[in-house]
């Protein structure tokens, strides 16, 4: 069993924890917290008892997520085939920690890996599908693309600069003629359709598995209303060969939406690749490989 991911990130611990329940949700004192296995960034959370968790932003910019979840996911998860966080109660900021914050109920599950699976290839056909589910959602009112979903399901064009700068300092790490073809070719492939519901990060560490089947998707803090080629990604960061296909084929989507996926995955693997470069060398190898895929992809069908 993996050791609990160490506690006191962001200024947060099971001690802070512990008082804000105390303070705010008496009916629940007493309860052990402790921290979770598999953490995220823009959240701690920590298990609540054995049927609940507490989930705290690390920074201001992950606030908006607060409510957004606790609104839209009860909304969502009717139409949804897979169990999405059901969130029980709203905290306040307290106990010299400044920002909302939420309990949720505890989803069993483990992390998507793909050491879990003998063929991927079921498994893309269901992240697949719960990706259209999540489309035909009624997006009436819904939070439409921008800053609060780190402008997932708006136009990679705001991440221009950035990839370009990415661009211009891996030279020699990355075949860049061919990538600045990838994105130049997500942004000529404007979005034009009706606004739909996307999640913003569908990736392996927001995917629960049990039994080798998707049992729930985790984390909507990237998710609102726009083009929903961000949700495209895991295209390349976890499937391969015929699981990838089987994904692509499941998904659907038009050349255009493939397009602007393509860039959407190469600005992040180029960003990371940055941080790997000299640092990391196995983390490298991985976004080079996503890079990679992602170029051989637009050689394909660009």
């Amino acid at each position: 069993m993996a050791s609990p991911h160490p506690d006191g990130r962001a200024g947060i611990d099971a001690a802070l924890v512990k008082r804000l329940i105390d303070a705010q949700f008496p009916q629940w004192s007493g309860l052990p917290v402790t921290p979770v296995e598999v953490d995220g960034w823009d959240n701690r959370t920590y298990r609540l008892g054995d049927a609940m968790t507490a989930r705290l932003p690390t920074a201001a910019g992950y606030v908006p997520a607060v409510e957004k979840e606790h609104h839209w996911l009860p909304r969502l998860a009717p139409t949804l085939p897979v169990a999405v966080p059901p969130v029980l109660a709203l905290g306040a900021p307290g106990e010299g920690y400044p920002y909302p914050w939420s309990v949720r109920r505890w989803l069993r599950g483990e992390t998507a890996a793909r050491a879990h699976f003998e063929d991927l290839s079921p498994f893309a056909v269901q992240v697949a599908e719960f990706v259209r589910a999540l489309q035909r959602c009624d997006a009436t009112g819904g939070p439409l693309a921008g800053e609060h979903s780190w402008y997932r399901g708006a136009s990679p064009a705001h991440y221009d600069e950035e990839t370009r700068r990415c661009l211009a300092a891996l030279g020699g790490h990355v075949d860049t003629d061919r990538a600045r073809a990838v994105w130049d070719a997500a942004l000529a492939a404007e979005w034009h359709g009706e606004p739909v519901w996307f999640h913003g990060d569908i990736a392996s560490g927001n995917l629960l598995v049990e039994d080798g089947e998707l049992s729930a998707v985790i984390d909507f803090g990237t998710s609102g209303v726009g083009d929903p080629a961000c949700d495209l990604v895991i295209a390349w960061g976890m499937f391969h060969g015929e699981s990838r296909e089987a994904f692509r084929t499941a998904v659907g989507q038009d050349a255009g939406t493939w397009a602007r996926a393509r860039g959407w995955t190469l600005w992040k693997a180029l960003l990371n690749l940055t941080g790997f470069v000299g640092t990391d060398p196995e983390r490298a190898d991985d976004e080079l490989r996503v890079i990679e895929a992602v170029l051989a992809d637009h050689d394909r069908f660009g």
